[in-house]
């Protein structure tokens, strides 16, 4: 029972130790705000810089204006300057902002408010983080600027100031919500602050992109329908794409049909590009890149990524008669394998498969595609005390109160059934000398 009792004990630390693991999961650029504020008076300027790491060559800032028009920087508003987009305001430049690459990776996205009236809330237009010190301040053109203000939260009055601002000296979960601030000259619009917590992290996209049929190579004139599967309300998600000619638009304007949170395409070369999703609010699902070949030779290979372990054919398509010509399959410019059947499956791929892929029989070659292999999710490990259990047990009790109450209630729990099994032993021993009576 004393075994059973410290094995119950070290299983529920390794447990909580375990789940208080997060993974580094970060996206590949960064949409910075100069000044950092989500509401400006029109006529201010804001800068708009894409942070990448490595090259930020081929990023570029990109909106969804509140009336719900996609574009970039540099086409009917701001002024691009390498990765970054200089705007001087006016009210139709609110909208969500974010950097865009050429193949379709993204950054975080930022709301920015650009109210014509004369109140604006100054708070910050990027996450903060749980302990940070936080000023708000209700701003008013004229003079005196430092007007009494009254701050909301959620629609309810949370403080007055007389110096027209608000500090939080370490701001918390619970701080996020809705602000606005009123004054006697008038009321600002209203901004949402987010709080993170830097010991959790999401680990998934908002929606995926999904690609039916699976392929990344397709004919002219083939058809393609690129769903937005999103958890919850796809309300508000549309298909959007950059061609290979380097312009973004969105689906039902000059190319597809949009059904819902799906498009529809009847390819042609000109609809080559990367495709993903994105909401009104700037969240975004995976890139795809998709090809579409004017040529008589395609190869059928997954748009999409494909898991360790998991079975894959790889098929050179001729338009014509016969199609299973016989292939040489060819993996980042080396020749891999012949077949006569004009297909190649790789029974269990390895990370080692991920590459660029092209094929050629006696009719051409087809365009190369890349397959991307992922890792399997891990099951849960049990990680690998590097500390004694006395010192390992103090480390986390003085972190979590939880995993106090949790030990206690287990200590309660095995001092019963011991003493329980002692009562039980005692009688047992009575019984049998009655018994010898």
């Amino acid at each position: 029972m004393e075994r059973t009792c410290i094995l119950l004990l070290l299983l529920s630390t390794l447990v909580y130790s375990t789940l208080g693991q997060s993974g580094d999961i970060s996206l590949p650029a960064s949409l910075s705000v100069s000044p950092d504020r989500s509401q400006f008076f029109e006529y201010e300027s804001v800068s708009l810089s894409c942070e990448v790491q490595g090259n930020s060559t081929g990023w570029r800032v990109v909106r969804n204006s509140e009336r719900g028009i996609l574009s970039e920087c540099n086409t009917d508003w701001g002024k691009q300057q390498g990765s970054s987009c200089n705007v001087s305001l006016i009210p139709s430049d609110s909208g969500v902002y974010w950097c865009v690459s050429g193949s379709g990776e993204h950054s975080n996205a930022v709301n920015i408010t650009v109210p014509a009236g004369a109140m604006i809330l100054e708070s910050p237009a990027l996450p903060v983080t749980e302990g940070d010190s936080l000023t708000l301040r209700c701003r008013y053109p004229g003079t005196p600027s430092n007007l009494t203000a009254d701050f909301y939260k959620d629609g309810s009055l949370i403080r007055t100031e007389t110096t027209g601002e608000m500090t939080i000296p370490a701001v918390s979960k619970s701080d996020e919500g809705l602000y606005k601030c009123t004054n006697s000259e008038g009321e600002s619009p209203e901004s949402w602050m987010t709080v993170t917590d830097l010991s959790l992290s999401d680990l998934s996209l908002p929606a995926s992109l999904s690609v039916s049929p699976d392929r990344s190579q397709f004919f002219e004139y083939e058809s393609v329908s690129l769903s937005c599967e999103v958890q919850g309300n796809s309300t508000g998600w549309r298909v959007v794409r950059n061609s290979e000619r380097g312009i973004l638009s969105e689906c039902n304007t000059d190319w597809g049909k949009q059904q819902g949170s799906s498009c529809n395409v009847s390819l042609i070369p000109s609809d080559s590009g990367v495709y993903w999703c994105v909401s009104g609010s700037g969240e975004h699902s995976n890139a795809v890149n998709i090809t579409v070949h004017a040529g008589a030779v395609i190869l059928e290979s997954p748009a999409l990524p494909v898991t360790e372990g998991d079975s894959v054919t790889l098929r050179c398509r001729y338009q014509g008669t016969p199609s299973d010509l016989t292939t040489d399959f060819y993996k980042d410019g080396s020749l891999i394998r012949a077949e006569t059947t004009g297909e190649m499956t790789i029974p269990a791929v390895s990370k080692s498969d991920e590459g660029l892929y092209k094929c050629t029989n006696s009719e051409g070659e087809s365009p190369e595609s890349w397959m991307t292999v992922t890792a399997p999710i891990p099951s849960p490990a049990v990680p690998v005390l590097s500390m004694s259990l006395p010192r390992l047990l103090c480390s986390l009790l003085v972190g979590s109160p939880y995993l106090l109450v949790t030990i206690i209630l287990l200590v309660k729990y095995c001092r019963s059934r011991a003493q329980g099994g002692t009562r039980k032993t005692h009688q047992d021993q009575l019984g049998d000398h009655v018994e010898e009576e």
